[in-house]
């Protein structure tokens, strides 16, 4: 008898009836060298499986990393990964199809994006008009509550409220946040300062109550809540009194199932609520779409971040205080300056046009004179003919990829250089090669040149905020 570890289903230990045993390891299904045991080495491996698997986190490739002396880092899931809980709501043939199902959700957030002029100064918590569950995010483990009880929340950068289905929910998913069993919640007042920034607020014209507020929510959602607080896991970081939505009621099937945590600037959010502990500071790296058994990472504070990283400016908007603007002066396509008109970049205030870095955009979207330029560019120096794929207008023969040129962003003081995976997305059948970005939703809002997820990618994307900027460093995210 012998026991293996299979590469298959890395993790995982097997028995087997041949007089010996090769055990195997793998990391993304790659094979190991193998060792042969004898009786006696088999009898200590026997022993020690025996051990492990009572300890199932020792081969739980999902759980959460030990949070390191140098500040919280976490994974990040793609929301359709292995270690999420969820799963498309459109079954697909291939990786390829779901990104196309969930790019073709973009138009919303878009549209959500182009419309966030804030009548106030910030806003708790603040609906991301998409539907989260048909779209690209991402997903993190976060505990709430003492004891903590585990969620896994959809991060998202142009956001500065968080908020979680509390048991008794009506209309919400069957995991919830019990309050009741956690020692420290509490429900925040009416006459506490924090309530008073909250949008659809219902509470009383005289006296006190319950902060209670009702929001709407990816176009036929809504949902209603009452503000609260509790203590914040974030790895081994704890932060306390943390304020937060704690819904009571969903109409509609578009709110996140478990929730949602904004890393965006307002004074609300996760950033300035941590204060201190994290200064202002993270940055986090995409797993690629296709990295189906991995996770990428999000680090909290200033302490572990790359020390060699290339920065530009942060641009600040008034009217859209959670946004990470960042000043885009131009397009290379190999090297081809596209011929931009300035004021199509130019950021600008009080109409909100500009670039913004966003976490919840699946493909980087242009205004359309922007698009265009850059495409026909592309599209100059490519074989065709071309046909389109789902949100994607430039796909050609995969067999002309290798002239395919590389594209670069320029911004101020810092020039990203984008690998191929970030600009070129495969058909299912590998036969074609689409250029991975689109032209902007045509609507009277649409001002914003968003860079999105997919040109994230393994990439390390710094946002520190108490020095005004934003720093892209290369990493391998798996």
């Amino acid at each position: 008898m012998g026991i293996f570890v299979s590469s298959h289903c890395p993790g995982s230990l097997y028995i087997c009836s041949t007089a010996s045993a090769t055990l195997s390891t793998s990391l993304g299904c790659d094979e190991a060298s193998p060792f042969i045991f004898s009786a006696m080495e088999l009898s200590i491996v026997a022993f020690f499986f025996i051990l492990l698997s009572s300890k199932t986190l020792a081969f739980d490739q999902c759980a959460s990393p030990k949070s390191k002396s140098d500040g919280s880092d976490l994974s990040v899931i793609h929301i359709y990964g292995k270690c999420s809980p969820f799963t498309p709501p459109k079954p697909a043939s291939s990786w390829v199809n779901t990104v196309i199902e969930m790019a073709s959700q973009d138009p919303q957030r878009l549209t959500y994006l182009s419309s966030l002029v804030a009548q106030k100064p910030t806003s708790v918590p603040i609906a991301s008009g998409q539907q989260i569950l048909n779209i690209g995010n991402y997903v993190a483990r976060v505990k709430i509550g003492t004891p903590g009880q585990l969620m896994f929340m959809v991060l998202d950068t142009s956001n500065d409220g968080a908020w979680v289905p509390c048991t008794g929910c009506t209309g919400c998913s069957s995991t919830t946040f019990s309050s009741n069993t956690s020692s420290t919640y509490g429900a925040m007042d009416c006459s506490m300062p924090e309530c008073a920034q909250v949008h659809g607020l219902s509470c009383p014209t005289t006296g006190s109550g319950a902060c209670s507020f009702n929001q709407s929510y990816g176009g036929d959602s809504s949902f209603s809540a009452t503000l609260s607080h509790d203590s914040l896991t974030l790895g081994a970081d704890v932060v306390p009194n943390f304020a937060f939505g704690c819904i009571n009621a969903v109409s509609g099937g578009n709110v996140p199932p478990q929730g949602l945590l904004g890393l965006g600037r307002g004074s609300m959010s996760l950033l300035s609520q941590s204060g201190s502990l994290y200064s202002g500071v993270f940055s986090y790296c995409l797993p690629s779409f296709k990295s189906y058994y991995f996770s990428g990472s999000l680090k909290l504070g200033p302490v572990g971040q790359p020390k060699s990283i290339h920065t530009t400016p942060l641009l600040k908007n008034p009217h859209r205080p959670s946004l990470y603007y960042v000043n885009l002066t131009g397009v290379n396509v190999g090297r081809v300056r596209v011929p931009i008109a300035p004021e199509l970049l130019a950021f600008d205030p009080s109409t909100g046009a500009g670039t913004i870095i966003d976490s919840g955009t699946v493909i980087t979207r242009f205004v359309q004179p922007v698009y265009n330029a850059i495409r026909d560019a592309f599209r100059n120096q490519v074989k065709g003919p071309f046909t389109s794929l789902g949100a994607f207008d430039t796909c050609f023969a995969a067999t002309n990829e290798d002239v395919a040129p590389a594209i670069t962003l320029h911004f101020t003081g810092m020039d990203l250089v984008l690998p191929l995976e970030n600009s070129l997305i495969h058909s299912s059948s590998g036969s074609l090669a689409c250029l991975s970005m689109a032209a902007a939703p045509n609507n009277v809002n649409s001002v914003l040149n968003v860079i999105a997820n997919l040109q994230q990618q393994n990439l390390r994307i710094l946002f520190d905020v108490a020095n005004s900027r934003v720093g892209i460093a290369r990493e391998l995210c798996n």
